[in-house]
Parts: structure tokens; sequence; C-alpha cells
């Protein structure tokens, strides 16, 4: 009988949302409707980082440029500290566009998440479909690409976006050193395939 219960207790947590896991209480009545992300929203600023990329495996390193070129429009440029390219990506709204991408990179389900990622970096603005508290931290909850996405933001300030398979984290964005809307470091963690990307801004 006591493993019994125990087992409908572990089946009972295992089974609760991911607001629910994350002791996040729903806020009723909010006014704000959407989610504002200031980080890559500047177009006369070109935002340079050295990023590390671990992928199945293997590691590649070097210098990222991310460049807002237009109204919903972003150009992501990953090149080796020489100066060879490594992946040239284009977001033209919701479009994406290859425009290089290294042999040992071009795969379609690594390109795929990399467009998640990278989407979810410079999207601005977003739909509300819950709020939540925690402590002093607010979570906006909303969708990319239909998967449920929550945005931490604290004194106004976004720290961190968890995108989530309903009740699992799939991977965690982290901004640290934020200035002025520039955030100077980036840590993206897939928790379900073994991918990982560190940007320090230079």
């Amino acid at each position: 009988m006591r493993f019994l219960l125990l087992s409908i207790c572990v089946l009972v947590t295992a089974c609760g949302t991911y607001p629910k896991k994350n002791n996040l209480v729903l806020q009723e009545g909010n006014s704000i409707t959407k989610i504002d992300n200031p980080y890559f929203s500047n177009t006369t600023e070109d935002y340079v980082y050295k990023v590390n990329i671990d992928a199945f495996k293997k590691s590649f390193g070097g210098i990222l440029i991310l460049k807002k070129t237009g109204e919903n429009q972003h150009r992501i440029v990953f090149t080796t500290e020489m100066g060879n390219k490594i992946f040239d990506f284009s977001f033209l709204g919701d479009e994406f566009k290859v425009n290089y991408v290294l042999e040992a990179l071009d795969k379609k389900i690594l390109l795929n998440v990399l467009k998640k990622d990278f989407y979810t970096l410079i999207k601005e603005e977003l739909p509300i479909t819950n709020t939540f508290l925690r402590n002093e931290t607010r979570v906006f909850e909303t969708k990319i690409y239909k998967a449920k996405h929550y945005y931490f933001l604290k004194a106004g300030e976004l720290q961190q976006i968890v995108r989530t398979n309903k009740r699992k984290e799939k991977a965690t964005f982290t901004f640290s050193e934020i200035n002025n809307n520039i955030v100077n470091e980036i840590d993206i963690l897939h928790h379900n395939i073994p991918l990982k990307i560190n940007l320090k801004s230079i």
C-alpha cells in the first residue's frame, strides 16, 4: 500500500504542468498583453560575440555577428576568428533562410534547432497567453513555433527564457551581464539533445 501511494504521488508530480512543477503562481487580470525583448532590436548596433557551440560531440568556436537589418529582419553570421564562414542565416519576419552553412553543420535536425534558438533570441514582441509570479520574478507564457516558452523578468529585465514540451524543459536561455539593453553573455542549454551555445560580447 505504501509503495502504491508513493507511485501515485510520483505519477501526479511527473504529470504536472511546467508552471505547477516550478511553483509559478497564475496571476489573474493582468493588463500586459505582450512581451518585449529589447536585446537585438537596434538597427544601428552590431551585436558581436565570441561564440562556442558544442553539438553532437563536435565543437565550433569563433565570432558571431548579429545585426537587425530592418523591420522584423535580422542577419546572423558565424565565422572562425580567421574569418572563414561557418554559417550565415537570415530572418525575414517568420521566414528563415540559410545563406551558407558548413557541411559539418548541414544537418536538418540541427538547422531546425538553430532556427528556433536564434528566432527566440531576436523575436521582439510576442503575445502573452498567461502571466505567473514566482517570488519577485514575473513569468510570461507565450508560444514560438507552437512550443510554449516562459519569459522570466525581474525588475523589468529579461533574465531567462525556458522552452518546454508540455511538462519538461527542452532548452534554457540565460542572459547575464546586462547593461542598457545589451546582454553581454548568453548561455543556451538544450536538455533533450547534446547542444549548448555560449555567447560572450566582445
